[in-house]
């Protein structure tokens, strides 16, 4: 029941989500060590790119949740960078400070995948919690009716970490972007802001084929109970 020829797979995606973090460690670290020319805070690059992009009610906060515990809160309208983000002045300072206002952008124009992320988020926070539940108690009761409704809520917190991809490559693009227009970064640092968060970008990619693959394996054991 356990034992699953997928695993195999599962396994080595599970190998390439552990190396997509210790990308974003090594990628970070080597990167906020190297000073943007532009001289700018990670918080002062944030707040001229909200307001270029008239985001004037959005706030700009510290995080206290520690290294790389940034985000956008769309609930609060707030951009939280941790320390080394919001006071440092280093290519990955600046790189992770446009990015998650990339995501207040996407919440500004409604981006279209920010809003299907939005509305799967409920029954995709429900279906993580409750699938393992019934799909254990389905195979061990050998329910097939449970197992279902198992992989059906399973189901859900795959598409929302599918729907997370194009959300978090387009915050990214637009960080890209910004940076250049704005002038917060010159031609030859561009490539330092790709490294950062191609990196980060590549953690969701090695989630999301991990949480594909424990779908398929649950789908093909189903099969094979009926």
């Amino acid at each position: 029941m356990f034992f699953h020829p997928m695993d195999i797979l599962i396994f080595a995606a599970l190998g390439l989500a552990m190396w997509a973090q210790s990308k974003v460690k090594g990628n970070f670290e080597k990167w906020s060590k190297v000073q943007a020319s532009a001289g700018m805070s990670g918080a002062q690059v944030a707040r001229r790119i909200l307001d270029k992009e008239g985001l004037h009610d959005v706030k700009l906060e510290r995080s206290n949740k520690g290294t790389l515990s940034d985000h956008y809160d769309p609930s609060k309208k707030v951009v939280r960078l941790s320390d080394p983000v919001y006071n440092g002045n280093s290519i990955s300072s600046l790189s992770v400070a446009a990015h998650e206002v990339g995501h207040a952008i996407q919440d500004a124009t409604n981006y279209s995948m920010l809003v299907v992320r939005h509305k799967v988020f409920p029954v995709a926070n429900f279906g993580s919690q409750l699938a393992p539940i019934l799909l254990i108690g389905g195979f061990i009761l050998d329910m097939f009716n449970l197992i279902t409704v198992g992989i059906v809520l399973f189901s859900l917190a795959v598409l929302f970490q599918l729907v997370t991809l194009p959300v978090e490559y387009n915050a990214s693009s637009r960080a890209k972007d910004k940076l250049v227009e704005l002038g917060m970064i010159s031609n030859n640092e561009v490539r330092g802001v790709s490294k950062v968060l191609n990196a980060a970008a590549l953690t969701y990619v090695a989630s999301t084929l991990m949480a594909v693959l424990q779908l398929i394996k649950f789908i093909l054991i189903a099969k094979s109970r009926r």
